[in-house]
């Protein structure tokens, strides 16, 4: 098997959103094609158990890692009793 010596990039598609993931010796990071903030987790933290899952989840709350929808998207999903709400 091959070491990791340096970061390793690669773009990935999920749904319709692209996605640059970057592994490294120290961990790995998701960011949304075009941004520079994402989802970074190292690997010890992984390991951890509980540190990982604390280190997931201030990671979700901070990294825009999910593209954003347009305005109107948003609007034209929402049912018939919703619309009658505002």
């Amino acid at each position: 098997m091959t070491e990791l010596k340096s970061a390793l990039s690669r773009e990935l598609t999920v749904g319709k959103a692209k996605y640059k993931l970057t592994v490294s010796p120290q961990g790995f990071k998701l960011v949304l094609k075009g941004k520079r903030n994402g989802l970074e987790i190292a690997w010890h933290d992984l390991i951890n158990g509980d540190a990982a899952m604390a280190v997931a989840l201030r990671a979700s709350l901070q990294a825009p890692i999910t593209p954003a929808q347009s305005h109107a998207v948003r609007n034209s999903k929402k049912s018939p009793a919703a619309k009658r709400l505002h």
